[in-house]
């Protein structure tokens, strides 16, 4: 029910931000800040939170992320300017970083390693149920009942999730139990994030450039006093000692930089240069997570039998596939092509997602699950950043600061064609980073599982 409802709000959320920006009269880049602000909250607080997980207990992070995010969702919902919705965002989005940490954390703790592919694939197909119904629910509800309701209703979610919590998830996971927490490191891996991050939402102008070069400064700072220090909020060495973990992290990285966006720019062109309203374009832009919901399973299971790498590949070359159909849309594109674009993207993704986590959380200690599932969800809250802010950037050059019109058509569909065709060629540079990662099946394996302190 949590993998299910933070994808929900995220995809609901896209289909109405025609609707919030007409209440709040915003221009083009504040609306992309109202997505924006939950991915930069939630990229930042991934890795520290995942780290506390593992010292105090991750079935209490979870807990408290739970009602953080529907705190959030009820301050979203009662919203009055630009600026409170975005606070409230914020709010969701330390809530969900939370949640969708730790929780594949604790489903990697509980199921032994010939079983994790698949009980990782069913969560992700459950995340992909939520980023599926989310613009066709969504879509509804915005048009029949305002986009507030989107809000609304992960508020008796989040309740129920929080019950069920307490009254059925017994035990507790902490194998760092005692050791310290890094809080500066912890501090500067925020500042130095959040820099590059809006930096680069900033760009062209200068200050934005200057603020990426701090946000860079800071990282490397940051790294630098993590191979340091005993007991670090992140460690290095999983990156530096471990190549699956590594380039695993890389593929997960460029493939969420190159497919993120396409929902917010599609959602856009969709209502705007194609005249849908949000029920039309949500029922349109529920095809590609649809496939997803119905590959990951069966993807994760592979991935039990088959090397990770192999199947996630696979995955990345369809998106490429499916990124270079958009890179010629034009106002008259028949929606049926762009339809079969979404399923080639979901297909690719489904393909692509739970045999990349499932590499990832299969190579590292118990006592770093969380830190691992952190790191692989910042990888894909920081993916999300980078590609939302390519478009935030596409979009200030080639439409400007305004309000979107009709009159803007021209531009909108321009920055789409740049957009689109960076991010194919993102995601192709991405296939040989998922291929170079190495083995994690064969003779290698049983080290792995001893590592993990699998049981038989």
């Amino acid at each position: 029910m949590a993998a299910f409802l933070t994808p929900f709000m995220g995809s609901a959320v896209n289909v109405a931000l025609p609707r919030i920006g007409g209440e709040f009269n915003m221009n083009a880049i504040a609306l992309g800040w109202v997505a924006t602000s939950y991915i930069l909250a939630a990229a930042i607080g991934l890795v520290p939170l995942g780290r506390l997980a593992d010292m105090r207990g991750r079935k209490r992070v979870f807990t408290w992320g739970v009602v953080v995010f529907t705190l959030g969702s009820i301050a979203s919902a009662l919203s009055g300017s630009t600026g409170s919705l975005i606070v409230a965002r914020v709010v969701q989005g330390l809530g969900g970083a939370m949640m969708f940490g730790t929780g594949t954390a604790i489903l990697t703790s509980v199921f032994p390693p010939q079983m994790r592919g698949r009980a990782l694939g069913i969560n992700i197909a459950t995340v992909y149920l939520g980023l599926s119904l989310g613009p066709t629910l969504g879509g509804v509800m915005t048009h029949a009942l305002g986009w507030r309701s989107i809000f609304w209703a992960c508020v008796p979610l989040g309740v129920a999730v929080a019950a069920l919590v307490v009254w059925k998830l017994k035990g507790e996971w902490f194998e760092a139990r005692g050791e310290r927490f890094d809080i500066v490191g912890t501090v500067l891996y925020g500042v130095a994030l959040f820099c590059l991050m809006y930096g680069f939402t900033l760009l062209p102008a200068v200050s934005g450039g200057m603020l990426v070069g701090v946000g860079l400064a800071g990282l490397a700072g940051f790294v630098m006093l993590e191979r340091r220090i005993k007991s670090p909020v992140l460690d290095i060495s999983l990156f530096s000692g471990n190549r699956v973990f590594a380039l695993s992290n890389v593929a997960a990285l460029v493939n969420y930089s190159a497919t993120s966006a396409v929902g917010f720019l599609l959602s856009l062109y969709l209502q705007y240069a194609r005249g849908l309203d949000a029920r039309g374009a949500g029922l349109v832009l529920v095809a590609g997570p649809v496939v997803q919901a119905a590959i990951s399973p069966l993807a994760g299971r592979l991935s039990d039998k088959v090397e990770p790498r192999i199947v996630a590949s696979i995955g990345m070359g369809l998106t490429v596939v499916g990124l270079v159909s958009f890179v010629f849309l034009s106002s008259r594109t028949p929606l049926g092509l762009i339809v079969a674009g979404l399923v080639l993207l979901g297909a690719g993704f489904g393909l692509f997602s739970s045999p990349n986590t499932n590499a990832i959380m299969g190579c590292v200690e118990r006592r770093c699950y969380g830190i691992a599932a952190g790191t692989v969800a910042t990888m894909r809250m920081v993916g999300q950043m980078f590609s939302m802010g390519i478009a935030m950037l596409l979009l200030a050059l080639f439409v400007g600061r305004v309000q979107i019109t009709p009159a803007q058509n021209a531009g909108l569909l321009a920055s789409m064609r740049v957009a689109f065709g960076i991010f194919a060629l993102l995601c192709f540079g991405g296939v040989f980073a998922s291929l170079a990662r190495g083995k994690l099946h064969g003779p290698t394996k049983g080290k792995v599982e001893m590592a993990n302190g699998a049981e038989k």
